[in-house]
């Protein structure tokens, strides 16, 4: 019981996302010129692959599921281009030094992170900004239009606003740039 209230826990929604929020996220990243994308979240993995279809040959994608049950769903991807690390996305800069990555081009995000406690949620975003190469983007869907102030925080000036309604339930997509 305990397992499955866990499990409950880290999931946003209760169905995965839709190919037209996948391609709407995924729609400004330059794949020919990305090196290497993180991936918040991925669940079963509907977004990833999308990511992996678009790769370019010379690319690494990263995952970080804490789910047992998507952590495992992704491992039978068995793509050589991904890595899939059952880590918080909380520690994504230590477990990126332990693969001596220290920037990335892109980090997409699906993680809930309106109901993920404040203090980890404001490590997340501020781990996420330290790991991104200048002008890297932050890619996150919500459901709702509540965590932009967040954002700005982080991410100052340097958002737009995207809304899927061919999603169920519809989102909003963040794109946020670091711009220092």
């Amino acid at each position: 019981m305990k397992e499955a209230l866990k499990n409950i826990n880290t999931l946003g929604t209760i169905t995965p996302s839709s190919r037209f929020l996948s391609k709407r996220m995924l729609r400004e990243i330059n794949f020919s010129k990305a090196d290497v994308i993180v991936e918040l979240g991925p669940g079963n993995g509907a977004i990833t692959k999308y990511i992996l279809e678009n790769l370019s040959p010379n690319a690494t994608l990263i995952c970080f599921e804490i789910n047992d049950n998507f952590y495992q769903q992704l491992q039978e991807l068995q793509n050589p281009q991904l890595i899939v690390l059952k880590a918080s996305a909380e520690k994504i800069v230590g477990e990126l030094e332990k693969l001596n990555i220290y920037k990335v081009n892109y980090i997409i995000s699906s993680l809930p992170l309106t109901i993920i406690p404040d203090q980890v949620s404001n490590q997340i975003l501020e781990k996420s900004f330290e790991v991104l190469e200048e002008n890297g983007s932050f890619i996150q869907y919500q459901y709702s239009l509540s965590y932009f102030k967040k954002l700005k925080n982080v991410f100052k000036e340097s958002i737009s606003l995207e809304f899927e309604p061919l999603n169920m339930p519809p989102a909003f997509i963040y794109r946020c740039k670091k711009v220092v």
